[in-house]
């Protein structure tokens, strides 16, 4: 299928999504949009076992293309809320929800919504020299694509008031050490380092980690008791599952695994 803003493919069930405008810095317009979206619904159905996402030339995304938005006076809230809603809530929905492991490959600056898209992966790797940018209020916005409910969860309330405040570029090496990250990698390392991930990722029990990915983004509107309910209901489910049973069979063969991803 051909694509004018990203590039997609799928091979040895690693499916491979890359923003492709490189001379906007990846930035998103209307096409760019409608094409993530068809992207993200051909990953389970093609057989993706894990989904990598990154970004063509020397950024990640730099967020919304603003030449692309019309913007009418006196229309400005209306304007940006449609496209919220449209666009950019239901593409973190679906990064969430989709049940493979989602890597975010940051080979650059991450800015604006592109910050807030990479940090809604599962896993986010960057390169030493990419940064992370919620210059939001540089146009007198609020940190949308999920911003202001990732961020306090993630670094805490200070450090997310202060990113989100004063836009200030985050190196990719704080990033990691705020916990903001999975993990910062040399820029000489970056391409293996999230081909041996996806690699990993793809042969891996995929059903359980789809799970996983459920229980640990749900886990945030429960109590304990409720949690914990979850957890038992969740093993009873996979302890049927194909997986697990390659999984045991495995372990007392002494041999490695061969997970189908059921």
């Amino acid at each position: 299928m051909p694509y004018e803003t990203i590039a997609f493919d799928i091979a040895r069930g690693i499916a491979r999504l890359t923003l492709n405008r490189p001379e906007k810095l990846n930035s998103f317009n209307a096409t760019m949009h409608g094409e993530v979206r068809a992207a993200l619904a051909r990953v389970v159905p093609g057989g993706g076992r894990v989904l990598v996402i990154t970004g063509a030339g020397r950024a990640f995304c730099a967020g919304q293309d603003l030449a692309d938005r019309a913007v009418a006076p006196g229309g400005t809230a209306v304007d940006l809320g449609e496209s919220i809603e449209r666009n950019y809530k239901p593409l973190v929905l679906a990064l969430r929800g989709l049940p493979v492991p989602v890597i975010a490959a940051v080979n650059g600056v991450a800015a604006g919504a592109g910050a807030n898209i990479a940090l809604a992966c599962d896993l986010v790797v960057a390169a030493r020299s990419a940064s992370f940018i919620q210059s939001f209020c540089k146009l007198g916005l609020v940190p949308d694509s999920g911003g202001t409910w990732i961020l306090p969860r993630l670094v805490g309330p200070a450090r997310a008031s202060g990113l989100a405040l004063l836009g200030e570029k985050l190196a990719a090496e704080t990033a990691e050490q705020w916990g903001l990250i999975w993990r910062c990698v040399d820029d000489s390392a970056f391409p293996a380092t999230i081909e041996a991930l996806a690699a990993q990722l793809a042969v891996a029990p995929t059903r359980g980690l789809a799970r996983t990915k459920q229980a640990l983004h749900e886990s945030w509107e429960r109590p304990l008791a409720a949690q914990l309910d979850v957890e038992r209901d969740l093993q009873a489910e996979l302890g049927r599952s194909a997986d697990y049973a390659e999984g045991v069979a495995a372990f007392v063969g002494k041999r490695p695994p061969l997970f189908a991803g059921k």
